[in-house]
């Protein structure tokens, strides 16, 4: 069994939905340091002629060093999200399948009870993965009240909860699970390690130059489910064992 375990993201990009597709339990790794600067609260769409970064309005009240994914409320949250879902539809309004999609991100948006980080990107996220059919079973870490250690021990201790004997990562934890070791301390507890090998497609775009590793919205918004599940699988290729980097 393949687990993979990634920290919640605001509105993802392809790579990260390619991960869970791959994987046969997949979990959303929430109790662990916000990191304001980084993709827990802020993503790309594209605008006629580039990109455009999308951030969320975060607060710290026990301050920054206590904030974790799961704990971590929104300040404002209206005042944004509306501003989102706004530069949402100017950018998207015409493409082929924003009737479909857009309602669909507009209800999370507005649920009143999704106002921590973590709650809001699972709940895109799972609407996202509903939506384009990807089924990987899903849960959160918090949620596992089993799990001890910390970085790659934790995720030794995740693939034991999960009854999982292969960990599947994405290529830029490397250095992570591999700092003292090769495989790190997963390999030493009998758990193979892969890593991802997803490579960016393009895809019809529907103002300019293509711009790639955008919100996985970009993708969806313009050649639809279907298509956008069928160009992640074509684009994961097998992925690597340690043992080959």
């Amino acid at each position: 069994m393949i687990l993979s375990v990634m920290q919640p993201t605001y509105l993802p990009w392809l790579g990260y939905f390619s991960l869970i597709d791959s994987a046969d339990k997949f979990i959303f790794l929430d109790n662990v340091k916000l990191e304001k600067s980084d993709w827990h609260i802020r993503n790309r769409i594209k605008t006629k002629n580039q990109a455009l970064m999308l951030s969320c309005h975060v607060t710290t009240p026990d301050g920054r060093m206590g904030a974790t994914i799961e704990n971590t409320p929104y300040i404002k949250a209206d005042s944004w999200k509306k501003k989102h879902l706004k530069s949402i539809y100017e950018n998207y309004n015409k493409t082929a399948y924003f009737a479909e999609l857009f309602p669909r991100l507009s209800e999370v948006f507005e649920k009143d009870n999704l106002n921590t980080v973590a709650k809001f990107n699972i709940a895109l996220i799972k609407m996202l993965m509903k939506y384009m059919g990807i089924t990987t079973p899903t849960c959160s870490s918090s949620q596992l009240s089993s799990v001890s250690g910390i970085k790659d021990e934790r995720l030794v201790s995740l693939c034991e909860v999960m009854y999982c004997d292969t960990y599947l990562s994405p290529l830029g934890a490397k250095d992570y699970i591999e700092a003292n070791t090769p495989g790190g301390e997963l390999v030493s507890n009998g758990i193979d390690v892969f890593y991802q090998n997803f490579e960016h497609p393009n895809y019809i775009q529907q103002k300019g130059e293509f711009i790639s590793h955008l919100s996985a919205l970009d993708c969806l918004f313009n050649i639809g489910p279907d298509n956008t599940l069928v160009l992640i699988r074509e684009s994961t290729k097998a992925p690597i064992n340690y043992m080959d980097l």
